[in-house]
């Protein structure tokens, strides 16, 4: 790697979180003296037992008319600087949102740097992108659109481009009573992925009075799952599995893709990375930041092992000398988080 490229990969996300930030700032206080919803119909949506409260920022609240906008954009190749890739491109229904890629390819055939993750329940991240840079689902939708691996569009040529589009006018018209702006495209981007909530995979239905939902296999794998033995649980905890925590694993020795460090420029965040869900993670392979892990039985061996010893290093990484046996029943519950919902809901499809 030379060096402008990893001088430009350690600021970009804090360079693009400003941009971001002092956009929308300027953007949404004339949008508030603007705002005169045409459309304000609720969108119904519904919080699964046990799960946290959505935070939604005020003059963003769901409606049928944000989502419906957030949507269209979302699988519209319009994103992209050449019209060839939508969002929907690199998060796919069928993958559970994911590509099953290593890691995203953008425009030209542009190889990312890192896996793309699901969208799945990113409606309860407290923050956004694999080191933790983004603070919100609005701050993070420009994220994809300017990075040059990804769409590499510009945001003004972008707004221009979209408010040329009569029907993108009106749609926006609609949605947040003003003409199509940054304000607009990011709100309803989040809105639509605030709605891809999943909750009703055979673990669900096993705690919720159905122990007929799991298999023996999976009912031994969450014992493991939640047991001192392992300590899963410590990072990945129900009902989201994940607590959020940025972490080292151990995934290398040195790291390439230094995390965490690219945001605060401290040594011990090197190697340090956002605590993925586990929920349909069975439907998501390659797994990790980097997609090196190219199964589950592969991540629990890593595990198993106790990682490969970075100094930054999680201490609850260590040997956890299963067996054979035990191996089987973690990953067997790991595919009792599988919502085939997510694979068939309408209202998610282009």
């Amino acid at each position: 790697m030379n060096r402008p490229k990893e001088i430009f990969m350690m600021t970009f996300p804090l360079i693009l979180l400003l941009g971001v930030l002092s956009c929308l700032y300027l953007e949404s206080c004339s949008a508030k003296k603007e705002i005169q919803l045409i459309d304000s119909e609720p969108y119904p949506i519904e919080i699964p037992k046990g799960f946290p409260d959505i935070k939604i920022p005020e003059g963003n609240e769901l409606t049928k008319a944000r989502v419906a906008l957030g949507k269209k954009l979302f699988f519209d190749p319009i994103l992209s600087v050449d019209s060839s890739l939508s969002c929907g491109s690199c998060h796919l229904q069928k993958n559970a949102f994911t590509d099953l890629r290593t890691t995203s390819i953008g425009v030209e055939g542009r190889v990312g740097p890192r896996n793309t993750p699901s969208l799945v329940n990113v409606a309860f991240n407290p923050y956004f992108f694999f080191e933790g840079g983004s603070p919100s689902l609005e701050a993070q939708s420009l994220g994809p659109i300017e990075t040059f691996h990804e769409m590499d569009f510009n945001a003004a040529l972008l707004t221009k481009r979209l408010a040329a589009d009569e029907h993108y006018q009106k749609m926006a018209q609609e949605a947040y009573g003003m003409e199509m702006k940054l304000f607009v495209i990011v709100s309803a981007l989040a809105s639509f992925e605030r709605t891809l909530i999943s909750a009703n995979s055979p673990y669900d239905r096993a705690i919720n009075g159905d122990s007929s939902a799991m298999t023996p296999a999976q009912w031994r794998g969450k014992e493991l799952f939640f047991s001192d033995h392992t300590n899963c649980a410590s990072c990945h905890p129900a009902p989201l599995f994940t607590n959020f925590s940025i972490e080292n694993i151990g995934l290398e020795k040195e790291y390439q893709d230094k995390g965490r460090y690219r945001v605060t420029l401290k040594n011990e965040d090197i190697g340090k990375f956002k605590t993925p869900g586990l929920r349909n993670i069975g439907l998501t392979a390659p797994y990790m930041h980097d997609g090196s892990l190219e199964s589950l039985d592969m991540v629990i061996e890593h595990f198993n092992v106790g990682g490969l010893g970075h100094k930054n290093q999680h201490p609850l990484i260590r040997p956890l000398d299963l067996s054979d046996h035990q191996k089987k029943d973690l990953i067997a519950f790991l595919h009792a988080l599988t919502d085939q919902d997510v694979l068939l809901k309408p209202e998610w499809a282009p």
